[in-house]
């Protein structure tokens, strides 16, 4: 990026040797990438003094218009699982109109899932989650009325991984839409797992108001995808929510980002956004005023003291 290199020092340690630093150092300014609970640690022992572009529970809203069911099939599996689902823009929830469901859509996705493998990768290991911890989210899910598993939902078979990470199936769970707007059901619903996990619902035309409902109360708005090509439908969902990096169209994804545009979380002043020139100054710069006045005029004379 044509930064000098001597500008440049990397700490290769773990979180609590990064905290000294930050509060002993005199430094000005954090950005931090990484999880919402760290971030707010952060938050506080430094009062305030960070910029954030952290978790995000990321949704995707597929339209009333159905078309390339194939394409949309592979990008919602790649957006879900690709990196085990270890990415800060993965689909966390997917919102499934009613058509999208009749033509075949979730039967795809189970089948793309389904092959992925510890073989050539597309599955690994889960760094922040046991499988116990894993398992035991899809099962306290599967207590809400209605719900059910669409796919996954068990360790990888004839693996090696340690019992310290997570080793399991790329996995869905179906909850319908009203259960989960329920405030009993809804922190669990909309709790991220950076792992290879998703919530799915269905929804009617006349739904579409519960869907952003939902959306508005997520609490972190990193990106999002409104994969639509009805004007009308893609116009409402995008007026009504906040997320801030949203992509829109048929070829809508949550994950692909930050090739050449802005990435970052909305709807929070801490908010910070990496990507762009205007990410960073954004970030790392801000407004400051100096007024010049040098010349006192040879006929000034003292006035009245006011």
């Amino acid at each position: 990026c044509g930064m000098p290199k001597e500008d440049v020092d990397l700490l290769n340690c773990q979180g609590p040797v990064a905290e000294k630093l930050i509060t002993t150092a005199p430094i000005r300014l954090t950005q931090f990438t990484g999880s919402s609970k760290v971030s707010e640690h952060l938050l506080e022992v430094t009062r305030g003094k960070v910029k954030v572009e952290d978790a995000g529970f990321d949704w995707k809203i597929l339209g009333p218009d159905v078309q390339d069911i194939d394409y949309i099939a592979w990008q919602c599996d790649q957006d879900a699982y690709a990196t085990s689902g270890q990415k800060c823009s993965a689909e966390s929830i997917l919102f499934v109109h009613e058509n999208w469901e009749k033509a075949g859509l979730l039967d795809k996705i189970k089948a793309n899932a389904a092959k992925r493998s510890m073989d050539d990768l597309t599955v690994g290991p889960v760094l922040t989650h046991t499988t116990e911890g894993f398992l035991d989210h899809t099962n306290n899910l599967l207590q809400i009325p209605g719900a059910k598993l669409l796919f996954g939902g068990k360790e990888l078979a004839n693996h090696k991984i340690p019992d310290c990470y997570g080793a399991v199936e790329p996995t869905a769970v179906y909850v319908p839409i009203d259960e989960m707007l329920k405030e009993e059901n809804f922190e669990s619903c909309a709790k991220e797992l950076f792992a290879p996990f998703q919530v799915v619902t269905t929804y009617k035309d006349s739904d579409l108001d519960k869907v952003l409902e939902a959306c508005e109360r997520m609490s972190h708005h990193l990106t999002a995808a409104v994969v639509s090509n009805d004007v009308k439908f893609k116009t409402k969902v995008l007026a009504n929510t906040v997320n801030g990096t949203t992509y829109a169209g048929i070829r809508a994804r949550t994950t692909g980002a930050p090739q050449n545009h802005w990435f970052g979380p909305a709807g929070d002043p801490r908010g910070a956004g990496i990507g762009t020139p205007e990410a960073i100054k954004m970030v790392w710069s801000c407004h400051r005023e100096i007024i010049d006045d040098c010349i006192i005029p040879p006929e000034w004379v003292q006035p009245k003291s006011t």
